[in-house]
């Protein structure tokens, strides 16, 4: 039993006014310190007890009794504020964390199945930050789920056909025909020529009747070399995306492409327009929204090729019957909410049972301070651009600390922090806000960062060899430690389960790096005013093991956000 039901059932049994497990959803964090551990709203039982809600808090108050649990009750208004006894706390903390491990804040089995569809790159374009966004926050999303107990399913879908590729395909065959990507560019220069295919499109509007001939000769699938051209092509968008995705640590279930849905999405396009739900407009097929305030939605082209509308349709259906999911999170853009609008209103008027299990998780765009980092494609920033900058820039750091070091353990270093840079303020960043990215303080080993975070559990790491020997549970260890310092820490690791908790409920899981920041802030504050190697062995003792439940902590956030946690920086 953690401390939070301890606290439930002491409350339950000597006061008798509710059970454990609904004083348990009641009790909350107060705002401040000097307000106690926990407080007890009494609002919910002014009605039942006849009383105005300030008046059951003090007689709550006066019917707590002391004990090793609670150790003082107050009444404040119309809350019941609880202290907990101190020695308590730091015990529960320390012995759950290090019992459970990495296992610590994990939630039992729940049946729902929830597939996380995350990144989305189209081939044939770039890499960019945006995907790196969108990628670090549904690796983080399907980890933390997976910790609280959800079967997930981890999904990926490209754009690989459609009016973008078809401009590609123009652009190479009449432009650089024969051509092929320069070593080790091959990202970049898949997405320079999309850039020129727009440009010259922009330029000469006329030239788009050509790119519909290749768009339907695509769609048709008989022309045998721009088949060969769109496969070779197509392979090398995909080797890319994996080689990031390596990078990154992401991983996924199933990765689906849109060549896949296309069949379908015709099919579900002409259905719609025998059920009254789409309509013939213009030779195009649409779903006419305008009532609702969500425009047009255009299914199929003139020519009877379908967009990427249709194709999320078809999409949808797949999930929910080939996976038997009982929730679909799309984390996409911001910038494409009309569309999710638009086609989780579409399988309403379908009467497609799981359009209410469908969620968008959007986010905002990555932006970039003025002058720093331009893009070589004259449009979208690369990944592999800020990738870059942030490795040579990790290096620098690295190197200038630690001279004596090899170059492979440099290296390994580099990458860890690197990556955890280019990952961690994706997540940690509201998602509703766009991110300005600046290399430099996402870098900082001592601001609101993802290394920051490493950084301290490198101290931890570095403090516990320090000590030479393998703290031990005992008697005195939690009776010795007496200080604000070391009783913040503690609550500060009780605080885990219930951020994991909370993202499960509501599926942004920047509340987990903000968790992160705040224990790497407690433990650091406690290093600084605490003394763990040379004072009294009791104090030792439980100082040692206070840092050792942190560095498990520690290490299981950056582990749930997908990010390493290095043991020295």
């Amino acid at each position: 039993m953690d401390i939070k039901e301890r606290v439930a059932a002491k409350l339950a049994a000597d006061t008798g006014i509710a059970g454990k497990e609904t004083l348990s959803e009641l009790l909350e964090i107060p705002p401040e310190e000097r307000l106690g551990d926990y407080a007890l709203p009494c609002f919910p039982f002014a009605k039942e007890l006849k009383r105005a809600p300030n008046l059951v808090a003090k007689e709550l108050a006066a019917k707590v009794v002391p004990d090793a649990v609670i150790a003082k009750a107050e009444a404040a208004g119309s809350y019941l504020n609880l202290f907990l006894n101190r020695e308590t706390v730091i015990r529960s903390a320390v012995t759950q964390i290090l019992k459970e491990k990495e296992r610590y804040g994990a939630g039992g089995h729940k049946k729902e199945r929830v597939m996380i569809e995350y990144s989305q790159p189209n081939t044939h374009k770039a890499f960019h930050v945006g995907h790196l966004r969108g990628t670090s926050i549904g690796e983080a999303l399907a980890r933390i789920l997976r910790h609280a107990g959800f079967d997930v399913v981890q999904a990926n879908y490209s754009g690989d056909t459609g009016m973008h590729v078809a401009k590609w395909l123009w652009c190479y065959t009449r432009f650089h025909k024969g051509e092929g990507p320069p070593k080790g560019e091959k990202g970049a220069w898949l997405a320079s020529i999309y850039v020129e295919a727009v440009k010259r499109l922009d330029e000469k509007p006329e030239l788009q009747a050509d790119v519909d001939r290749v768009n339907l000769a695509l769609d048709e699938g008989k022309e045998k070399e721009l088949l060969r051209l769109w496969k070779e092509t197509r392979q090398w968008s995909i080797e890319e995306f994996k080689r990031i995705y390596k990078e990154l640590d992401a991983r996924f279930d199933v990765w689906w492409f849109e060549r896949e849905m296309e069949a379908r999405a015709k099919a579900v396009s002409r259905e719609l327009v025998k059920k009254g739900i789409a309509e013939v407009s213009d030779d195009a097929v649409i779903v006419n929204l305008e009532k609702e305030g969500l425009g047009v939605w255009v299914l199929l082209r003139k020519d009877g090729t379908p967009l990427y509308s249709a194709k999320d349709l078809a999409l949808a259906e797949k999930k929910f019957t080939e996976y038997r999911i009982g929730r679909s999170v799309y984390v996409i853009g911001r910038a494409q909410a009309l569309h999710m609008q638009q086609l989780f209103r579409t399988l309403e008027l379908m009467r497609f049972e799981q359009a209410k299990r469908c969620f968008h998780l959007d986010y905002e765009e990555v932006r970039l301070p003025e002058g720093k980092i331009s893009s070589r494609t004259g449009q979208n920033i690369l990944y592999t651009d800020v990738r870059d900058e942030v490795f040579a820039y990790t290096e620098k750091e690295v190197r200038s600390r630690h001279d004596d070091w090899s170059d492979e353990k440099i290296q390994g270093v580099v990458k860890a922090v690197a990556v955890c840079a280019l990952k961690f303020e994706m997540v940690y960043r509201d998602h509703n806000r766009p991110i300005v990215y600046d290399v430099a303080k996402v870098c900082d080993f001592e601001g609101d960062t993802g290394p920051y975070v490493q950084y301290t559990h490198a101290r931890c790491n570095s403090i516990l060899a320090k000590l030479g020997k393998k703290p031990t549970v005992q008697g005195a260890a939690f009776r010795a430690l007496t200080t604000d310092h070391e009783y913040r820490l503690a609550k500060e690791l009780l605080r885990f389960p219930a951020a994991v908790e909370e993202i499960a409920s509501h599926l942004y899981p920047s509340s987990l790096a903000k968790y992160g920041l705040e224990l790497s802030k407690a433990l650091n504050m406690f290093y600084h005013e605490c003394r763990v190697i040379g004072e009294q062995p009791e104090v030792e003792n439980g100082r040692a093991l206070l840092v050792e439940a942190t560095r498990i902590v520690l290490e299981q956030s950056l582990t749930l956000l997908g990010i390493e946690a290095p043991k020295q920086m």
